[in-house]
């Protein structure tokens, strides 16, 4: 996950991520700024992250593993505690395959910042676009004590490449606590999707070794 953009204000939201393993954490990713509010070409039938908000974030990894593998890992999201640590807990708002207007909540900790208290945030998510085994984008808020994101905007594409499947995902938060410190909200939105990134591939590529 590698690029970084701004927003405007709000609270948490976490799609995925709002990847949001370890939320507000100081360490800074290893990412690359790209123009304020500069519009991104991805998207999801027609549909992306926030092109206004001040925080925004993108990175792209290359996962050898088949992309039904990694889409199902993805979509089947009451299995991300089992491969994601940052998820502590997850619940699906209603049944069957994840659908446009499917709802989850989860939880993730964030630690303490300069401004921002430890804390656990409660996100609830909804999906707003899906196409099967190419995107999927879903948003929702973030909240925990002394800590919120009004809306987060996660986009995630999937694309077949040699040596295997180029996952690029985006995120965007809003909210006026996060927009008072850009940066760091930002390097903490960052730190998520790499994570995320990683324990994608990791479980990805280990699955596909052991049925390979």
């Amino acid at each position: 996950m590698v690029s970084i953009s701004n927003a405007r204000g709000g609270a948490v939201t976490g799609l995925v991520a709002l990847a949001v393993a370890g939320v507000l954490a100081s360490t800074v990713p290893t990412a690359q700024a790209t123009p304020q509010g500069g519009p991104s070409p991805s998207q999801c039938r027609g549909r992306g992250v926030d092109g206004d908000a001040l925080i925004r974030y993108e990175a792209d990894i290359v996962i050898k593993a088949p992309l039904s593998t990694i889409w199902k890992l993805q979509t089947d999201v009451e299995s991300w505690p089992s491969w994601q640590p940052p998820v502590t807990t997850m619940e699906r708002l209603d049944s069957g395959r994840l659908r446009k207007g499917s709802r989850f909540r989860w939880t993730t900790p964030a630690p303490a910042t300069p401004t921002t208290p430890a804390t656990t945030l409660e996100i609830t998510s909804t999906v707003r676009e899906l196409r099967d085994r190419d995107c999927v984008l879903w948003s929702g808020p973030a909240i925990g004590e002394g800590l919120r994101i009004d809306e987060g905007v996660h986009l995630w594409t999937y694309r077949k490449v040699k040596g295997g499947v180029r996952v690029h995902t985006e995120e965007t938060w809003t909210g006026a606590q996060v927009e008072a410190d850009v940066p760091t909200a930002t390097k903490a939105l960052g730190y998520g999707l790499d994570a995320w990134l990683r324990d994608l591939k990791a479980a990805a590529e280990s699955r596909a070794g052991a049925t390979g």
